[in-house]
């Protein structure tokens, strides 16, 4: 069997199945998140500028022109091949839809939402840079339309105008989950629903899981080291290269993804857990790792509803 790996896909390797942030290096070690000062889950501040940025940098600003590259006009290999089928498989009715993209980095669903039937799709992130790429990509919709504005602080976009929010690959991103779980349901409309995708918190922490491999029972197994705490992970974007540049990781357990839906008045309905597609070549252990990357999956996805 061969790879299916993408070779112009920065987030794959030869086997096709490490994902390009479990090769990133931290520069420093975890730290809990109740030893922060930044970082408080009961707690939170209005908003948090992490410390890896250079000054007056906002969101994922300085990593923008690597993550456009990433990502592209239709999303990487996981965007294309799991996470995006899975989130229109729940959306079967976009006809006539409002859609808030919360999170949009530069732009990439909202073509994708459009050709899907949404009449509308606005798009906000932290990262001016980001919006400034997705405002080209929209340049020929007047459907698509992109603002700067930090979705862990309250603003205007959060109007309860929209019928869908979606968050896509960034709840891990933001420091303060329960105000930006309050300001997506201050941007739905009654009855409106939510769907956030996000790496599978059980499964899937930077430098805190590992595949691992036992000789005695051939099997491959995933090893976790730490679960249960919130914790914040430095993640270097570019390991063994000079540039800094850098982001931090919000690794948080499920039951504070289900609490702070809950406390913002939003139902969890639903849940898919998604495991990756890729598969690699035929080799001694390909049978067991094909076996393992189809029991611990990757991403989360959850619904909610506006209750």
């Amino acid at each position: 069997m061969k790879s299916n790996r993408n070779p112009e896909d920065p987030s794959s390797n030869r086997k096709g199945g490490m994902p390009f942030w479990e090769k990133m290096q931290s520069k420093k070690k975890a730290v809990p998140a109740a030893k922060k000062k930044n970082f408080d889950e009961n707690q939170p501040p209005a908003s948090v500028v992490r410390k890896s940025m250079a000054a007056g940098e906002k969101g994922w600003d300085q990593v923008a022109q690597w993550y456009d590259q990433l990502v592209g006009d239709h999303g990487s290999d996981y965007h294309k091949n799991l996470i995006m089928p899975a989130v229109m498989a729940r959306l079967p009715q976009l006809k006539g839809a409002r859609v808030i993209d919360i999170c949009c980095g530069q732009g990439f669903a909202g073509k994708l939402l459009r050709q899907a039937g949404a009449t509308l799709v606005h798009g906000v992130d932290a990262s001016p840079r980001l919006i400034d790429a997705a405002r080209k990509r929209a340049v020929a919709d007047n459907g698509l339309s992109y603002e700067v504005a930090d979705a862990c602080v309250p603003g205007a976009w959060a109007d309860g105008s929209y019928d869908i929010a979606l968050n896509i690959m960034a709840v891990h991103d933001v420091p303060d989950l329960p105000v930006l779980c309050k300001n997506i349901a201050r941007s739905l409309q009654k009855n409106g629903r939510v769907i956030l995708v996000f790496m599978h918190p059980c499964f899937r922490i930077p430098k805190q899981s590992h595949w691992g491999w036992d000789a005695d029972k051939k099997v491959q197994f995933r090893r976790i080291d730490r679960y249960g705490s919130a914790v914040e992970i430095p993640i270097t974007t570019h390991p063994g290269r000079s540039s800094g540049e850098s982001t931090v990781f919000y690794h948080r357990p499920l039951s504070a993804y289900v609490a702070a839906l809950s406390d913002a008045g939003l139902a969890v309905t639903g849940c898919d857990e998604l495991c990756s597609h890729r598969r690699s070549q035929e080799g001694l252990r390909s049978k067991a790792e094909h076996f393992a990357a189809a029991e611990f999956p990757l991403f989360l996805l959850l619904e909610a509803f506006v209750v």
